[in-house]
């Protein structure tokens, strides 16, 4: 049986290495999983600092695509004003997001058949030619184009990077360095903003897209010469393009809805039903065609068993309530604190900027702990605790920011818990596969609560609240009593997501965690 052969075998349960191949490895590779799906050896081991250089270029790699999302906004109304087209501006975020959702499942699952090296090639140039197009627009449509190329790069990124982290990763030191990529995200999203302004107000828009060349560059730089000696988990196998087709046409229609519902058209407007049901139909058309093909595009058997639904559950019920949060948190603080807007701009560090300290206690708990899921079933029950507590509390600003700073201490320990578990729990040649399909499941919900949390303000207030978060009339028309009873429901709405995410965690199957100091196991 060739390594090939090997490799397409799926685990069906735990094995072990033989005593001194294993300990001969692990001296070698201290912090790397030395053995592929197949128990074969890696092409050659690499070193703790092979593994710090790739893992640095890696946290280059992510910043590109996290910092895209956040630098673009504040440099808005200035693109808006050159190109006079203020009806298309929304499209500039939107084309990107479509884009990196619908892709997100793509790339992982090509990952898995072709490699990382060749897929994270391709993630990145693409990026760098989207990131080119736009900073050369000479008009809004082709800007708009620009940013969809983009999202498509950096909807491949996510997964893959998470993905190669894996490779080169143990289980159990891998919580470890998600958070260090939370903290990427934490970065990105205090520095975007920042940057993008200073950009637009002092040297040109253009900056924004035209600093991620260098960048991009240097990623590849540096990650591309020890792709070569990353364990290679892949297996070629055919390509099932019509799912993989449905499953993005189901996810782009849903996206818009998500969109422009109750902001460009009403929620039961002909055109949000009519599209309902086409991303229902599609839907409904990849279920069936991964039913009936030879190799499906995302095997449903994949989504199935006591860990893959309860970790990705998990994850996508804490993010969709740290992004609600986000995203309406600053209408909140104007009206009720009477914060100016950059004022409520920097209230919302605290919520994105703890959350990393909570990913860094729960990684560090996974390479420590033998029931590495209990730091997270506190963390995310404790978040929901302090949800609820704001739903029917009115307090000082200082003592809402202590608040906001410990739910989010509480939700970031779901991230890595849920990030590795999932991993852990399918063959080593499927985990591309499974970190696409988390990535593209977290943007949906991402997606579908910033949506639910702008209707429910949208009922509560009686008010014109745009998807964005921001009050198309002036702000200080809403009473502060009014925002105070219309965010009880936003609160108790993150208070229920956050409960099920501790719900999840806590059914969720624990399995062990291979790692360096004990015996290498391989995951089912």
């Amino acid at each position: 049986m060739n390594k090939l052969e090997r490799q397409s075998q799926p685990l069906t349960g735990q094995k072990r290495l033989p005593e001194a191949t294993a300990a001969g490895q692990l001296q070698r590779m201290p912090i790397v999983t030395a053995v592929d799906v197949g128990g074969a050896p890696p092409v050659a081991a690499l070193t703790p600092g092979e593994v710090h250089t790739i893992l640095m270029s890696l946290m280059l790699t992510m910043f590109l695509a996290a910092l895209d999302q956040t630098i673009v906004a504040t440099a808005l109304p200035t693109i808006g004003k050159q190109f006079q087209d203020v009806s298309n501006l929304s499209w500039v975020i939107t084309a990107y997001l479509l884009a990196a959702t619908a892709v997100a499942p793509v790339f992982g699952t090509l990952s898995d058949i072709y490699g990382r090296r060749a897929m994270i090639v391709t993630a990145l140039s693409l990026f760098i030619a989207g990131s080119v197009l736009c900073a050369l627009a000479p008009s809004m449509p082709v800007l708009i184009i620009g940013r969809g190329l983009q999202g498509l790069g950096g909807g491949g990124i996510m997964p893959i990077v998470q993905t190669v982290i894996s490779d080169v990763v143990t289980p159990r030191e891998r919580g470890h360095y998600q958070a260090y990529f939370s903290g990427v995200w934490m970065a990105a999203g205090i520095g975007g903003p920042v940057l993008g302004g200073i950009f637009a107000e002092h040297l040109h828009w253009s900056m924004i897209f035209w600093i991620n060349v260098p960048l991009g560059l240097a990623s590849l730089a540096l990650l591309l010469p020890k792709m070569s000696k990353i364990p290679a988990f892949h297996r070629r196998r055919k390509i099932d393009w019509l799912g993989g087709v449905l499953l993005m046409g189901s996810a782009v229609v849903l996206m818009l809805v998500l969109t422009w519902g109750g902001n460009r058209y009403p929620w039961v407007s002909p055109a949000i039903t009519a599209m309902i049901g086409a991303s229902i139909a599609l839907a409904l058309a990849f279920v069936w065609q991964a039913g009936k093909a030879e190799e499906p595009f995302l095997p449903l058997s994949l989504l199935g068993g006591r860990v893959v639904p309860y970790a990705m559950a998990a994850g996508g019920c804490a993010m969709g309530a740290m992004l609600g949060l986000t995203v309406h948190l600053p209408l909140y603080y104007q009206v009720v604190y009477h914060l100016s807007a950059s004022e409520a701009g920097l209230a919302l560090i605290p919520l994105a900027a703890i959350s990393t300290g909570g990913s860094a206690i729960a990684g560090r708990t996974m390479a420590r702990a033998k029931h590495y899921k209990r730091v997270a079933i506190i963390g995310t029950a404790c978040a929901a605790v302090v949800a609820f507590v704001l739903a029917f509390t009115v307090l000082p600003l200082w003592a809402l920011l202590v608040l906001l700073s410990v739910l989010a201490f509480g939700l970031g320990t779901t991230f890595p818990v849920s990030v590795v578990s999932l991993q852990n729990s399918v063959a080593r040649w499927q985990v591309g596969t499974i970190t696409g399909a988390m990535n593209f499941f977290r943007a949906l919900m991402a997606s579908f609560t910033v949506a639910a949390f702008t209707a429910i303000l949208l009922m509560a207030l009686g008010a014109d609240i745009s998807l964005a978060g921001e009050h198309r009339g002036p702000v200080n028309s809403i009473a502060p009593a009014d925002m105070i009873a219309a965010f009880r429901f936003v609160f108790g709405a993150a208070a229920a997501l956050l409960a099920c995410a501790a719900f999840c965690m806590i059914v969720m199957e624990e399995k062990p965690l291979a790692g360096p100091g004990k015996q290498l196991e391989i995951a089912e």
